[in-house]
């Protein structure tokens, strides 16, 4: 039995607004990878050191976009600002992340 590989964020469930879409456009915001990089294939090995790269990447801004610098805030409101805007042309509303159960 062959490991499940992840099907890449521009296919991903809600137009890629999901956690592991999250990891890569961080990922993408930081450079740790590139914008073009989509994950398509990666073992979920992969994505998880994509996530703690991500993490050290955050942590000296405390998790907060308005403490990264200029350049850094810029590059996480386009690459966020198109993946929400792709998604909603998707059938994404984002309605399901402010319910309540």
């Amino acid at each position: 039995m062959s490991e499940k590989r992840y099907v890449g964020i521009q296919n991903d469930i809600n137009g890629g607004m999901t956690a592991t879409g999250k990891i890569i456009r961080d990922a993408q915001i930081f450079g740790i990878i590139d914008e073009s990089e989509t994950c398509e294939g990666w073992l979920s090995q992969g994505i998880e050191q994509l996530w703690d790269q991500t993490e050290k990447a955050w942590q000296p801004y405390g998790y907060r976009v308005g403490a990264l610098p200029a350049d850094l805030q810029e590059r996480f409101l386009r690459i966020h600002g198109e993946a929400v805007k792709r998604a909603k042309a998707a059938g994404w509303s984002g309605e399901d992340e402010l319910k309540s159960d």
